[in-house]
Formats: structure tokens, C-alpha cells, sequence
């Protein structure tokens, strides 16, 4: 594969190599790897290697920091990658491509589960091990996360308040106020129910969708309804289940968060002024795609 010069942090420009060109290139190398190339390494300028592993810059000599800053910054990967998969899926539902939908969907619940995987890399911290540059931090805390703001938008979970502390990063700012602006997968679950026939209320389909969504009985009756039509073409069931998924795992991030941050700090108050522990615990009760949950207890 031929590869141009790329400066730091712009993309590969490749040319295409066929099946049969990998093969005669094989051929000529005896079965070996191509060990020249004219110019950057063509793994490294696709995945950016190299200006990944320059992004890790830790405030001590700590040697446990790297652990968390490059957990951290894996979470944040895992954020956004996420997000990919819930926008194509919110697009998708929207034009009533149901089927095609389950797939994004799936993946979103496979990249949550590597997201969780991730906490295991902090299980070895202690609260004197954090304690030995935690102060470094400053008012530094994981509850500025932009991304994983966009992720509890994209899941419906929203508060308008949270996106305050972005007010003079002003790119960063205008990128969740439109997000905030912009129906949520599950708006679009609702409006793709109704316009299969269920029966949910105008002021539920035509409500400020930067409000996050109450809990309503007619959305809970549909997915009864849904549920009880196991047949194998029942595409709505079967996003149900994808969207179920995902909220399970989504689930499993916050607990797992939360028993990270007692494993660590116990109840001290969070680095962002939070109250930690405490706030974490309020905010399981907000449900991602509530009426998934309790449509179960009438099934």
C-alpha cells in the first residue's frame, strides 16, 4: 500500500490495494511482511498510533497515575464511540429502517461492555494510591466528561443545567446545546411506535425534547403489546431487546463507577465540588428507556 507523507493528527491518504495485489505483493516477499515502506508506517498513519501514546502527559512520578489517566482516556474513547453507534441508530429508526437499526445498536451494547471492562484497570487503586496526585488534579473530575455528556444525551438522560460548566469552551458548548436540542434514540423509538399504530399522546410526541422524558403508562402498554407477539418477524420486539441491552450495560458502567469511586475515596467530596459518592447514587435513579423496564411487570 502506497502512503503519502501525513503531518501529526491529519488523516492517511491510502490507495487502495485489492485482494489480488496482497496476494502478488505476499509472493514476492516469500510469505513474509512488507518490512519497507517509502514513507510513514501505513498502520500507523490509519490507527494514529503515534499521537495516541503522546497524549499521555502525568502530573507526578507517580507510576500509578498513567493507570488512570490511560483508563480515563480510554472511557472517553469508548464514550464517543458509543455516541457513533446511537446517532446512526437514532437515523436509521427515524427513516423506519428498523431491522438495519439493530445493528448499530448491538455494537453500541458490545463497545458499553469494553467500556466496563476498562474499570477492571483500576481495581489495584487505593485511597492512598489515588491520594498521591489527586490533589495535582485540581477541581479536575470525570463529571466534566463532554462526551460522556453527549452519551446521556443520546440515551435521554437530560439536564440542561449539565452542560454549564462548557460555557466558555464555546465549540464544545455549541456541540451539546445542539445535541440537547436533538431527539434522543429513545424520542425516536417513541415517534417510530406511533407511527406503527400505537396509541401514545401528541403532548408526549411533541414535547421539548432538550426536557428529558417522563415515564408514561402509554409507552409502557405499547412494548406489552409488542412483547406479546413472539413471532420472528417482530422487529419492534427485537429492538426491545437491542435497546435493552444497551441500557443494561449503560447500567453496569454507573454501578461500576460507583463502587470505583467508594473503592477510592469512599464518601469524600468529589474533585469537581460534587458530593461524590452521594451523587452518583441519585443519579441511578434516572432510567435509561424506563418504560422497557416496567412494561416487564405487566408482561
Amino acid at each position: 500500500m502506497e502512503q503519502t507523507e501525513l503531518r501529526p493528527g491529519t488523516r492517511a491518504a491510502v490507495r487502495p490495494v485489492t485482494g489480488r495485489q496482497r496476494a502478488a505483493r505476499a509472493a514476492r516477499n516469500g510469505g513474509e511482511p512488507t518490512l519497507e515502506f517509502a514513507e510513514r508506517v501505513p498502520y500507523d498513519a490509519y490507527v494514529q498510533a503515534s499521537t495516541l501514546h503522546r497524549l499521555q502527559q502525568p502530573l507526578s512520578d507517580d507510576p500509578g497515575e498513567m493507570s488512570f489517566l490511560m483508563v480515563s482516556q480510554i472511557m472517553e474513547l469508548y464514550f464517543g464511540l458509543t455516541c457513533h453507534e446511537l446517532r446512526d441508530a437514532a437515523r436509521l429508526l427515524r427513516g423506519d429502517r428498523v431491522w438495519e437499526a439493530l445493528a448499530p445498536l448491538r455494537r453500541a451494547a458490545l463497545h458499553l461492555e469494553g467500556l466496563n471492562a476498562a474499570w477492571r484497570g483500576l481495581r489495584w487503586m487505593t485511597p492512598a494510591d489515588f491520594n498521591r496526585f489527586r490533589n495535582l488534579l485540581g477541581e479536575g473530575s470525570g463529571f466534566q466528561s463532554a462526551m460522556y455528556r453527549h452519551l446521556e444525551f443520546q440515551l435521554g438522560l437530560r439536564d440542561p443545567a449539565l452542560i454549564r460548566p462548557f460555557r466558555r469552551q464555546t465549540e464544545v458548548h455549541a456541540e451539546l446545546t445542539a445535541a440537547l436540542d436533538t431527539p434522543s434514540v429513545w424520542d425516536e423509538v417513541l415517534a417510530l411506535l406511533a407511527r406503527h399504530g400505537h396509541e401514545l399522546p401528541a403532548d408526549l410526541l411533541e414535547r421539548d425534547v432538550a426536557v428529558e422524558h417522563e415515564p408514561h403508562p402509554a409507552v409502557e402498554a405499547a412494548w406489552v403489546r409488542i412483547y406479546a407477539d413472539s413471532g420472528p418477524d417482530n422487529h419492534l420486539r427485537m429492538l426491545g431487546e437491542a435497546l435493552t441491552e444497551v441500557a443494561e450495560q449503560f447500567g453496569d458502567w454507573r454501578h461500576h463507577h460507583i463502587k470505583a469511586v467508594q473503592r477510592t475515596m469512599g464518601a469524600k467530596v468529589g474533585s469537581g465540588g460534587s458530593a461524590g459518592l452521594a451523587w452518583l447514587q441519585r443519579s441511578m435513579a434516572r432510567v435509561v428507556f424506563p418504560e422497557l423496564w416496567s412494561a416487564r411487570t405487566a408482561m
